[in-house]
């Protein structure tokens, strides 16, 4: 029960109650960072529900508004730390960490956030004109939220810390049992498979252009492939 609590206070501003922990603690808590997308996908959906009683942009606007508070903009964080990284140093990789690793943000990652939000808001808005979205927006967080524990087992850390110790606890039994829920779900979404080839083309990246994984790398993962399964089940529902 601790590992989830503190899953949700690693992954949320959601209210929760006061745990002790160790950062091994907090290193356990990664094999639930799927149980969390489903907290935050519930939320999601409900706010598009609220907000489709007014209108459908309305409906858009509070669920990537909903999307954004509840997570806080952790994962929008590291979006644009790697956006800043990869502007400003192309293809010196030093220099790109040493970017990321400054706690400012520059004008690639501004570009970035603000693309990603009207992303996210015109997809959700098309998802909703399409019909069927509720099951979409609680399972996509979800989905999006296997990938960490995939690229930690799979890519070295790039740097010492709390992302370097997630490696001890992640364990391939726990991909397996996600994946057992990720196919269920697709029972009723079937584009959240695409999940897994979305989690695979970031992993190469990642693996090709940096070498490894941070927390800014799965942050902006986690962004990148809830935006691509949003494309996913749009361009299904049109086929």
């Amino acid at each position: 029960m601790k590992s989830v609590v503190l899953a949700i206070q690693f992954l949320t501003r959601l209210p929760t109650p006061q745990v002790q922990a160790t950062e091994r603690d907090f290193a356990r808590s990664m094999r639930w960072f799927p149980a969390v997308g489903l907290i935050v996908g519930a939320l999601v959906a409900g706010g598009a529900w609220l907000g489709a009683q007014l209108d459908g942009w309305v409906a858009a606007l509070a669920a990537v508004a909903v999307w954004v508070g509840v997570t806080g903009a952790l994962h929008l964080d590291g979006l644009a730390d790697l956006a800043d990284g990869c502007g400003a140093a192309h293809k010196d990789r030093a220099r790109l960490l040493a970017v990321m690793a400054d706690p400012h943000v520059g004008s690639f990652g501004v570009v970035a956030i603000v693309l990603q939000l009207l992303a996210k808001l015109v997809l959700v808005h098309a998802v909703i004109a399409a019909g069927g979205v509720f099951p979409a927006l609680i399972l996509l967080p979800f989905a999006a939220r296997i990938g960490p524990l995939v690229w930690t087992l799979w890519l070295p850390p790039l740097h010492a810390g709390l992302g370097a110790r997630f490696l001890e606890h992640v364990r391939v039994s726990h991909i397996v049992g996600w994946s057992v829920v990720l196919a269920a779900g697709a029972m009723v979404v079937p584009a959240i498979l695409l999940a897994v080839p979305l989690i695979a083309l970031w992993g190469v990246w990642l693996r090709r252009t940096l070498g490894g994984v941070s927390g800014d790398c799965h942050g902006a993962g986690i962004e990148l492939v809830e935006t691509g399964l949003l494309l996913a089940v749009l361009a299904l529902r049109h086929l």
